[in-house]
């Protein structure tokens, strides 16, 4: 009994070291997990990744009513709520009250943590499939090779603390907000993806000495 499971054990381990090795490369290259805001996940964040490989259409963006164009926060401003409406929302009948989302940080699950899990199963409990409407939210922040993003099916992002820390980083020079919208069926992409014909520009003025 001893032996077999010495077996599986040296299977199971060889086989993370493969996986890992094959993944590695790749994982290096992406720029991580976004937050998440509202019923958001890294399940819809796996399809929401697919569905950016996809052509964009701009006839159902959203439509950003906050930040104006070219609007410019105080350096000691506190973070912001940026908002937006959407043709997919409104399309949809809903009885839940719209609430402001404020994005949250999700532990990564990469492959050696996938691998773990079915060598050790955890109580960890996942959100129940999600059907709506979703949308990426992504920030260019000047000397970052990667923009903030939050993922959120609200139609709202409260700016956290240190999202707004990082966007003050570029000392006063332009910001960019795009936001891709898409439609999901139980996880599943059944509409769009959608993307603003222009981002939107604002900044955050520098720190004065």
């Amino acid at each position: 009994m001893m032996t077999r499971q010495r077996i599986l054990w040296s299977v199971c381990a060889s086989s993370v070291l493969l996986l890992a090795t094959a993944c590695g490369k790749d994982e290096e290259s992406q720029c991580g997990e976004p937050l998440y805001g509202g019923s958001a996940s890294d399940e819809t964040w796996m399809t929401m990744t697919d569905a950016l490989k996809k052509e964009m259409d701009s006839s159902k963006a959203v439509t950003v009513t906050s930040p104006a164009e070219w609007e410019a926060f105080a350096a000691d401003a506190p973070p912001p709520l940026f908002s937006w409406t959407s043709p997919l929302r409104a399309s949809l009948e809903r009885d839940t009250q719209s609430r402001y989302a404020q994005a949250r940080p999700r532990v990564s699950r990469g492959v050696l943590a996938w691998l773990g899990e079915l060598l050790v199963p955890t109580a960890e409990a996942h959100l129940p499939p999600y059907t709506g409407d979703i949308y990426l939210v992504e920030v260019g922040v000047a000397n970052r090779q990667c923009p903030l993003q939050v993922l959120t099916t609200e139609l709202s992002w409260q700016v956290d603390e240190a999202s707004w820390r990082l966007m003050g980083e570029g000392g006063g020079q332009d910001l960019s907000l795009r936001v891709t919208s898409a439609y999901m069926q139980d996880n599943r992409l059944k509409e769009g993806p959608y993307r603003m014909v222009a981002t939107r520009t604002f900044r955050r003025e520098g720190a004065k000495p």
